[in-house]
C-alpha cells in the first residue's frame, strides 16, 4: 500500500478531530495513523489488517475514514461487530457520532441503518396469528395472562410474555427484538419470529408492513450499514444476498470471524431432531411421516454403535446407509408438503404459515442429510463426529463442520471491494500471517497488509506478568499447587480477581477454594446468568469471578475491580477436538506445522483476550498470573507471550504478592479518606 496521503484521508483526519473534540479530548497518534491507513485502503479497494489495543479509539478510527469514503465516492459501506450489544454501541453511540463530524467536515450526511438476522425481528403475520404456535399448550389465553395477578410468581410466564409482544406489535416502529424493554425469552420470541425460508414473501397479507423486509429495503439506500458477524457467516455460506450491495467491508473484532463463519456453515442430526421435524410436518401439513420417523430410528441404532468423537476415515457404511434411508424419507415427506400447498392453495393464509414451518423444518434436515452423504467429509472439506449430550437424555448427534473457512470468506466476503479488518488482538507471535491465513487474506487477489498502531497505555508500568515456574505441569485437572496458587494471590489482592479457567471443574474448584479460605465475595459462572454476574462483579471492587471460555472476551471491567486476572493454563483446543485435528491435518499434509498453525494460534489469541482483560484504563493497574510454567519453559512459550500485551514479566512469587498486597492497601487508605 502507498504511504502518501490519499484525498479522503485529509477529510477524515479533520472529521476525526471534530469528533474527538466533541468527547472532550484530542486524537491519539495511534488512532490518527488508523484513519489515514484506512482511508488509503477503501480509496485503493484493498485490504487492511489493522491491531488496534484498548484504548486506541478503534471504532471512530475506521467509521470516520468510511463514512467519508462513503458520501464522497458515493460507494456503501457495511461495519459488521462481533455481537448484538456491541452493534447496537455502534449504531447508538459511535456512529451518530461520527456522522455528525463527517456532516460538518464535508458538508454531506452519511445515512446509517441497522441490518439483522431475519429472527430478530418480529413478524406481524406470525403475531397476528397468521402461524400455528410451535407449542401451543405452554401459552396462556389473552384473557388468561391478562387476568394474573401481578406478583404471583417470581418469573413471567411464556404466555405472558406473548401476550405483551402482541401488544408491542401496535406500537413499534421497527420490529427489532433489542428494542423491547423488558425482554422476553427466546421461547417467547420464537411465537412472533419466523426464519427467512419460513417467510410468506409476496403472499403474506402484510407483507407491505413487514419488519425486516422494510429493514432491507432502507439498508439498500443506506451509505453506511451496520450489522453483525453472523450475517457475515450467512453470507459466506452460501447466501450473499442477506446483505446490500456494497464496496467496502469493515470488520470489527475481526479475530472471532473465522469462529462466526464456521459456527453458520456447522449443521447437526439426531434422532430427536428427525422426530422433532416429523411432529412438524405432521401438525402443520397433514402429511404421512411414518418412513421418516422410522428413519429417525435407523439414525439413532446406527449412530449408538458408533463411539464419540471424529469420523476420521469419513462416513462409516452403518451410518451412510442409515443417512440415505433419511435423505430418501425426507424428500418423500417434502414431495407431500409440496402437494399439501397446492391442494390449499398459495393464498390461502391460514394454512400457508404452517406448511411454511413444516417445508422449512424438513428442507433443512434434508440439506444436512446431503452434506453428510457427499465427498466432502472424506475430501476434508467438513469434518464429522459423534457426540452424546452431557445432560438430560438426548440420544447421541452427528455434528459436520467445514474445516477451513479461508476459502469462502475470500470468495465471498472480500472478494471485489475493498477491506478493514480490525481487533486488539490481531499480531500473533509477532506476525499477522497466522490470522491473514485464517481469513482469508492470503487466498484474495487483492493485496493485503498489517498495521499495528499501538496502544496508549504504558503495560510495562501498569501491569506485571507473573508465571510461577514451581509449579507442576498442568495434567487433566487443576493440580492442588495451582488451587493454592490462586488463594495466595487472591487473599494477597484482597479480591478484585478475574479468573479464566480452561474447564467449568476448575473454576468450581477455585471458587470452592476462595469460598472457603476467604471472606470475599466469590461469584462462579452458573450461579447466573452471565451478564448479571459480571454487574455484580463490576459493582464490587473486593468481589471475585471465576468461570470459563465466556469470560475470557468481552468483559470490560476497568478501575480496581479487576487488578488480578489469574489464567489456570495454557488454553490449547482439547486434544480431542475434531476440528483441530482435522485443521492440523490439512496444514500438516501442505508441509506446514499444524501444532503452531492451529493450537498454538489458538491458544495465543485467547492468551491475549484473556491477558486484556486487566488494562482497560491508563490509570488501571494489576498482575496478570499465568499459572503454566509452559508459557517461560517450552519452546512455543516465545511464541505465545509475544501476542500478549507488553507486562513487566517475573516469575518471582514475592514480588508479585507484594505488588498485589500494596494495590490492596490502596484501596483501603482510599476507603479511609
Amino acid at each position: 500500500m502507498s504511504s502518501r496521503t490519499e484525498p479522503g484521508a485529509g477529510l477524515a483526519e479533520q472529521a476525526l478531530d471534530l469528533a474527538v473534540a466533541r468527547l472532550g479530548g484530542s486524537a491519539r497518534q495511534g488512532q490518527r495513523a488508523m484513519v489515514r491507513r484506512v482511508a488509503a485502503a477503501v480509496a485503493g479497494s484493498q485490504h487492511l489488517l489493522v491491531q488496534a489495543g484498548t484504548g486506541t479509539g478503534k471504532s471512530l478510527g475506521y467509521l470516520v475514514p468510511a463514512m467519508v469514503h462513503a458520501v464522497t465516492a458515493g460507494e456503501r459501506v457495511v461495519v459488521s461487530t462481533a455481537t448484538l450489544a456491541l452493534q447496537r454501541q455502534v449504531l447508538t453511540k459511535d456512529a451518530p457520532l461520527a456522522a455528525d463530524a463527517v456532516e460538518q467536515a464535508t458538508g454531506l450526511r452519511p445515512e446509517v441503518r441497522l441490518l439483522k438476522g431475519w429472527q430478530n425481528y418480529m413478524c406481524r403475520h406470525r403475531a397476528g396469528g397468521g402461524y400455528p404456535d410451535d407449542d401451543a399448550d405452554t401459552l396462556f389465553s389473552a384473557a388468561q395472562a391478562t387476568n394474573r395477578r401481578v406478583g404471583s410468581a417470581s418469573t413471567t410466564g411464556v404466555g405472558e410474555q406473548v401476550v405483551r409482544l402482541r401488544e408491542w406489535a401496535g406500537r413499534t416502529t421497527t420490529g427489532d427484538r433489542d428494542d423491547l424493554v423488558p425482554g422476553v425469552s427466546d421461547r417467547a420470541w420464537a411465537q412472533v419470529s419466523v426464519s427467512r425460508a419460513e417467510c410468506l414473501g409476496s403472499s403474506c397479507p402484510l407483507v407491505d408492513e413487514c419488519f425486516p423486509q422494510l429493514a432491507r429495503a432502507a439498508a439498500a439506500q443506506a451509505d453506511v450499514v451496520v450489522t453483525n458477524h453472523a450475517m457475515l457467516g450467512v453470507a459466506a455460506s452460501g447466501n450473499p444476498n442477506v446483505l446490500p450491495e456494497h464496496s467496502v467491508l469493515v470488520v470489527d473484532e475481526a479475530h472471532e470471524l473465522a469462529d462466526r463463519v464456521r459456527a453458520q456453515g456447522t449443521v447437526t442430526l439426531s434422532a430427536a431432531a428427525v422426530a422433532r421435524v416429523a411432529a412438524t410436518a405432521r401438525a402443520q401439513a397433514g402429511v404421512l411421516v411414518a418412513d421418516l420417523e422410522e428413519a429417525g430410528q435407523h439414525l439413532q441404532l446406527a449412530l449408538a454403535d458408533l463411539p464419540d468423537g471424529r469420523l476420521a476415515e469419513g462416513v462409516p457404511p452403518g451410518l451412510r446407509a442409515a443417512l440415505v434411508l433419511l435423505d430418501d424419507a425426507g424428500r418423500q415427506v417434502l414431495a407431500g408438503i409440496r402437494e399439501a400447498a397446492k391442494a390449499k392453495g398459495a393464498a390461502e393464509a391460514t394454512g400457508a404459515g404452517g406448511l411454511a414451518l413444516a417445508r422449512t423444518a424438513v428442507a433443512d434436515m434434508v440439506e444436512a442429510v446431503e452434506r453428510m452423504t457427499s465427498d466432502s467429509v472424506d475430501a476434508r472439506r467438513d469434518v464429522a463426529w459423534v457426540e452424546r449430550p452431557r445432560m438430560g437424555a438426548e440420544p447421541p448427534r452427528l455434528t459436520l463442520a467445514p474445516v477451513d473457512v479461508a476459502g469462502s470468506v475470500a470468495d465471498t466476503l472480500l472478494a471485489g471491494r475493498a477491506a478493514v479488518l480490525t481487533s486488539a488482538t490481531l499480531s500473533l507471535g509477532g506476525s499477522f500471517d497466522p490470522m491473514a491465513r485464517t481469513l482469508g487474506l492470503t487466498l484474495a487477489e487483492e493485496p493485503w497488509e498489517g498495521l499495528d498502531v499501538g496502544t496508549p497505555f504504558d503495560y510495562a508500568r501498569q501491569g506485571i506478568l507473573y508465571t510461577p515456574t514451581h509449579l507442576p505441569r498442568p495434567g487433566s485437572g487443576i493440580s492442588e499447587a495451582a488451587l493454592d496458587e490462586v488463594l495466595a494471590l487472591t487473599e494477597a489482592s484482597r479480591g478484585g480477581m478475574l479468573g479464566l479457567f480452561s474447564s467449568r471443574r476448575a473454576a468450581d474448584e477455585a471458587a470452592e477454594v476462595l469460598r472457603r479460605g476467604t471472606d470475599l465475595t466469590v461469584y462462579a459462572q452458573g450461579d447466573d446468568q452471565l451478564p448479571t454476574l459480571v454487574e455484580a462483579f463490576a459493582a464490587d471492587e473486593d468481589a471475585c469471578l471465576v468461570g470459563t471460555l465466556s469470560l475470557w472476551q468481552g468483559v470490560d471491567v476497568p478501575g480496581r475491580t479487576c487488578r488480578l486476572v489469574i489464567i489456570d493454563r495454557i488454553p490449547f483446543p482439547r486434544p480431542d477436538d475434531p476440528v483441530a485435528q482435522a485443521r492440523s491435518e490439512v496444514v500438516e499434509a501442505a508441509g506446514g506445522n499444524g501444532f503452531m498453525s492451529v493450537s498454538a494460534a489458538h491458544a495465543a489469541l485467547l492468551l491475549a483476550q484473556g491477558a486484556g482483560r486487566l488494562v482497560r484504563r491508563s490509570e488501571d493497574r494489576g498482575v496478570v498470573a499465568v499459572l503454566d510454567p509452559r508459557l517461560r519453559t517450552a519452546r512455543y512459550g516465545a511464541f505465545l507471550a509475544r501476542s500478549m500485551p507488553p507486562l513487566w514479566p517475573t516469575r518471582e512469587r514475592e514480588v508479585v504478592l507484594g505488588a498485589l498486597a500494596r494495590l490492596a492497601g490502596q484501596g483501603r487508605e482510599r476507603g479511609l479518606s
